[in-house]
């Protein structure tokens, strides 16, 4: 089918309601490992799922969890500290019972921003979601992670993950996705592992891509209040003033000075008629607005990574960002959870009645 162009904002709003309803006794459950400042659980929500606990350690990010999700109880602390047993215990689920893992270890060790160490100790964390997946033993996992897994060298981290996970009992498959094509205006390429379990022998599959790009243009309408703002300073002040739209600082940098210096090379310049591209979480690499010689507004950083307008973050604007810029992205992550209710878990419940698998009653 063709794809469609959605009306942003109306649908960004629509999405927001409902995250707000209230989840019905039957409604799917998950639980986030790695949960952040909540972008995948918003996500879940918003495909009427029910998060039974939330795992994250940093202060900030469960801050804002909290605030975001008051009734979502938050494991705040290692995740190598939090065992199976207490799991079970919060959650009063039994061993097989939960419908989701969900999950994004740190992913810096892979990513192409950094510089992809393969012995970078966070590239082991997954091996703490693997734990709590071989002792919770849900039906379905969702784990996210960045593009850079599959190139160069850490092709070999990426074969480690992928073992681990069959070994687990699951039929496991790894896809490159880009949210930009499920109703997010910035392109951002994530690499998605999805599972099902063995002995429920339901095929799994992953969503078709739903949308046209969304171009700035339509993710900045109507905003009322910016929010948090913040300028360049100093060598930076002048590159940006210089930089056209399109263009990274690496190229207005050699049009004043005739010569490359790789250190502007993430600054970016927006244009309007393009969606957005892929955030990180430092300012210093950030993006720049299309025309004012600033970074994105704390309202355009929300916008372009699919976070509704009411949704409250906590600090100052580069807190804001690196929050953000390690998030999953809702609306994404909406569409791979409406999916997998529909044709994994929702399968499951026909092919096997007696598990009592949720079923999805509401109107879609």
């Amino acid at each position: 089918m063709p794809l469609k162009k959605i009306d942003y904002l109306p649908f960004l709003e629509s999405c927001w309601r409902e995250h707000l309803q209230p989840k019905s006794d039957n409604a799917p459950t998950v639980i986030s490992l790695f949960a952040g400042c909540g972008g995948s659980s918003l996500g879940y929500s918003m495909a009427g799922f029910k998060e039974l606990l939330a795992v994250e350690w940093d202060n900030n990010a469960v801050e804002t969890f909290k605030l975001n999700f008051p009734d979502v109880p938050v494991y705040h602390g290692d995740i190598a500290e939090c065992s199976t047993d207490w799991i079970l215990e919060k959650t009063g689920l039994k061993v097989g019972e939960l419908d989701i893992l969900d999950g994004s270890p740190p992913c810096q060790g892979f990513s192409t921003a950094g510089k992809r160490q393969i012995d970078d100790p966070r590239n082991s964390l997954f091996k703490e979601y693997v734990r709590l997946l071989r002792g919770l033993k849900p039906k379905v996992f969702v784990m996210e992670n960045v593009s850079g897994m599959v190139k160069g060298i850490m092709k070999l981290v990426f074969v480690e993950i992928l073992k681990e996970l069959k070994a687990s009992g699951y039929k496991v498959s790894a896809r490159l996705l880009n949210a930009m094509y499920f109703n997010v205006p910035q392109s951002r390429q994530r690499m998605i592992f999805i599972g099902v379990r063995d002995d429920l022998g339901i095929e799994l599959s992953y969503p078709e891509a739903e949308s046209l790009p969304i171009v700035i243009n339509d993710a900045f309408k109507n905003i009322s209040n910016h929010g948090k703002v913040q300028y360049p300073t100093g060598d930076c002040k002048k590159i940006v003033a210089e930089m056209k739209p399109g263009e990274d600082g690496c190229d207005a940098f050699q049009r004043i000075n005739q010569t490359t210096a790789w250190r502007w090379f993430g600054l970016k310049r927006l244009r309007f008629d393009k969606p957005a591209k892929t955030l990180v979480k430092s300012i210093l690499s950030g993006q720049i607005h299309p025309e004012e010689n600033r970074y994105l507004s704390e309202a355009e950083i929300k916008r372009i990574a699919s976070f509704p307008d009411s949704y409250e973050f906590i600090g100052d604007l580069p807190v804001i960002l690196s929050r953000i810029g390690n998030a999953v992205m809702p609306l994404f992550m909406r569409s791979i959870a409406k999916h997998i209710r529909t044709n994994i878990l929702e399968r499951m419940a026909t092919a096997f009645p007696e598990l009592d698998i949720h079923r999805d009653n509401t109107e879609r």
